[in-house]
């Protein structure tokens, strides 16, 4: 290890190409191998879940089990390290973590309280204490306060500062207040003040507490979160906690997403060779039996929930349909949505292909061939779909919101500058004036060109924000803790 190397714990419930849910499991699997390359010691730590496949698993090295108290509980945690050019370290338990899916459990409150100790008590049994702790999302929350609370005498932990990441604040962590048993914190913890929430326990509420500081995934959502719209309840304590709220936009791997050398696609491109990505288009209107005629692509690559915005599509599906277009979704998700989509392609065969699965190689398909792309999120915290759209030049229809409003603008015609179409209020007309725009701009062969060029040349890659943790790690390393 170099001299003054800033050591660095980065705790995620998922991490990419491990396990992962969505966007959280992108970030934890690109942002640390992109600090260690710029000279961090940074390792990550995970579950050791039943869905990993074999071939990391085959790899794996024990690093010795201990011991994890959950109130009169005793629980074994072994630790096993995969060590190629990234150190993961995965916290196992049977018991807790052979379940076929990550989330969704009854007893994730114990689950995850599980996770948190045995992070803290593995750093005993790895010969490496960090100088700073990265936590994210709400399943990690609990180390800041055990930190605080339970190691605040221990000389190995007492110089270690947090810092606590929300990828999406709907979703927080909230329990009964049994989980406090399981934590192993005192009772008086359970105040409005402290990790209270309307008479549960919410393990987000104690990452947001007593992390040293917070970051959430772009400017906007950072502004956002500590308004009554977006604060889902703990918009309180963001607000007191501003001085120390940070914005920092995610980024995408160039690497894995470069349509110059994207396997997936029809016919590679770049943003040099543009007229090949019509190839792209004409074979995946092939593959899925759509006419192949000239009118513009407009894709859905999501989870299809309601923070994705497809009520507006419901209230607008008529408007739209007579509009000369072609419309693709691929994604699961509510069944409302996956029924709504369903029953688009089968009144309007011609113009819509809802494909109700997941599958990465047709995503990339989709990506590439696609003209438009179409994300009316009522939130977005920061969005990784229009950031992949802009890679491939596919262009971002999307509304101010989060991170959609700090990597899209509007383009204008005149000066040629802008990537994407924007609407501001969670409005069904602003989406379809928007769409509008977006057609009759496809028409302008000259312009619609330069569009695609602008949309191909937006820097979205890990290297820029990066950066910005370093500067946020050293600004955290050279804090004394009150």
């Amino acid at each position: 290890m170099k001299k003054n190397q800033q050591k660095i714990l980065f705790v995620s419930s998922e991490v990419s190409p491990f396990a992962k849910t969505g966007g959280l499991g992108d970030v934890a699997g690109a942002l640390p191998n992109v600090l260690r390359k710029l000279g961090l010691d940074i390792r990550v730590v995970m579950p050791k879940y039943k869905s990993i496949s074999e071939k990391f698993t085959k790899d794996l090295k024990s690093k010795g089990d201990f011991s994890v108290y959950l109130d009169w509980r005793r629980h074994k945690a072994s630790i096993y390290e995969y060590n190629k050019e990234l150190p993961v370290y995965f916290i196992g338990n049977d018991y807790y973590f052979d379940r076929d899916n990550l989330y969704g459990y009854e007893d994730d409150h114990e689950r995850f309280a599980f996770f948190c100790k045995a992070v803290l008590e593995m750093l005993l049994r790895i010969d490496f204490i960090p100088d700073i702790i990265h936590c994210n999302d709400w399943q990690t929350g609990p180390i800041s306060l055990l930190l605080r609370e339970t190691y605040q005498d221990d000389s190995l932990f007492n110089s270690i500062t947090t810092l606590f990441t929300i990828h999406n604040l709907q979703y927080q962590g909230v329990f009964g207040k049994e989980a406090i048993r399981l934590l192993g914190v005192p009772d008086w913890y359970f105040n409005p003040e402290h990790i209270e929430f309307y008479g549960n326990i919410n393990y987000m509420k104690a990452g947001l507490l007593y992390s040293d500081a917070i970051s959430t995934v772009s400017n906007t959502y950072a502004k956002e979160i500590m308004t009554d719209e977006y604060g889902y309840g703990l918009q309180g304590v963001l607000k007191k906690r501003s001085q120390d709220l940070y914005g920092i936009l995610n980024g995408i791997d160039y690497k894995l997403y470069n349509p110059e050398t994207d396997d997936s696609l029809y016919v590679k491109y770049s943003k040099d060779t543009i007229e090949l990505k019509e190839k792209n288009k004409k074979a995946l209107q092939k593959e899925l039996n759509l006419p192949e005629i000239d009118v513009p692509i407009i894709s859905i690559v999501s989870r299809l929930v309601e923070q994705k915005g497809f009520d507006l599509i419901a209230q607008q599906l008529n408007e739209l349909m007579q509009e000369d277009i072609q419309l693709i979704v691929l994604g699961t998700g509510e069944e409302r949505y996956e029924s709504l989509f369903s029953y688009m392609e089968a009144s309007f065969p011609q113009k819509v292909r809802a494909k109700i699965f997941f599958d990465l190689d047709l995503a990339q398909k989709i990506y590439g061939a696609s003209d438009l792309f179409l994300m009316p999120s009522l939130f977005e915290p920061c969005g990784l779909g229009q950031l992949i759209s802009l890679r491939y030049g596919t262009i971002p229809i999307v509304r101010k919101t989060g991170g959609l409003a700090d990597t899209i603008e509007e383009f204008d015609k005149k000066t040629g500058k802008g990537n994407g179409f924007i609407f501001c209020e969670y409005n069904s007309y602003q989406m379809l004036e928007a769409i509008r725009r977006a057609i009759e701009l496809y028409k302008d062969k000259k312009s619609w060109k330069k569009l695609i060029k602008n949309a191909m040349s937006s820097n979205n890659s890990w290297e820029d924000s990066a950066k910005e943790y370093i500067k946020l790690y050293k600004e955290l390393k050279s804090e004394v803790r009150d």
